[in-house]
């Protein structure tokens, strides 16, 4: 997939997984309105520059207003206009084929749940007492799925039960009918990522409004 079709893939199963309306295609690439505290909204740039980030830079003056740049941090930082600021870990796009044949058992001592809403599954793994133990979800979209919010308890990590959500989720997606899987991970995140075999394809970097 070249970065066009990763970031449509992206953004289309964003929007599914988050529960916000569609995204419009713009010239730039794409804008989502999330309408949260946090985030008013958020511009996605597939192919970004100087001049296009710094004219998307200032045309906003909404607080909160996000950019996510297909690009580094360093050239991204240079692009950036007054008011604009570079909060983030940096982002690694990612994609995997994935294997309908893949589930794991459920790990030992933990019980775990799968459930379909609104086009999004969902798994959560459950420890002995109840507590919610780790978490994921991903919303297929087609031939493409979009994993995300892949969360372990700190009390809980180390125990494979990242990889048990994600080849969970992995079946549950291929078996919906769909072929790739794509993510943007964090830096916490990347390893166990490699670890399942996603491959790495650009650098995505997060971009807000703060004055």
């Amino acid at each position: 997939m070249d970065i066009a079709a990763i970031t449509s893939a992206w953004v289309a199963g964003w929007t599914v997984s988050r529960g916000t309306s569609a995204a419009v295609v713009e010239p730039w690439g794409y804008r989502i309105d999330t309408g949260t505290p946090k985030e008013a909204f958020r511009h996605v740039v597939t192919y970004p520059d100087a001049v296009s980030v710094g004219k998307l830079c200032g045309g906003i003056d909404t607080p909160n207003a996000w950019l996510k740049v297909m690009a580094g941090p360093a050239e991204v930082a240079e692009w950036i206009t007054e008011g604009w600021t570079i909060p983030d870990d940096p982002g690694f796009m990612m994609t995997k084929r994935l294997d309908p044949a893949a589930r794991p058992a459920p790990p030992e001592g933990y019980a775990r749940t799968t459930e379909v809403t609104d086009g999004v599954i969902r798994v959560r793994i459950l420890a002995a007492d109840g507590t919610l133990a780790a978490s994921g979800q991903i919303a297929p979209t087609g031939e493409t799925a979009v994993a995300d919010q892949i969360i372990t308890s700190e009390a809980h990590r180390r125990r494979g039960l990242g990889a048990n959500v994600m080849r969970t989720l992995e079946a549950a997606a291929a078996q919906a009918g769909a072929v790739t899987g794509v993510l943007s991970a964090t830096t916490d995140g990347l390893a166990l990522y490699d670890s399942l075999d996603w491959r790495y394809h650009h650098p995505l970097t997060g971009v807000v409004r703060t004055g």
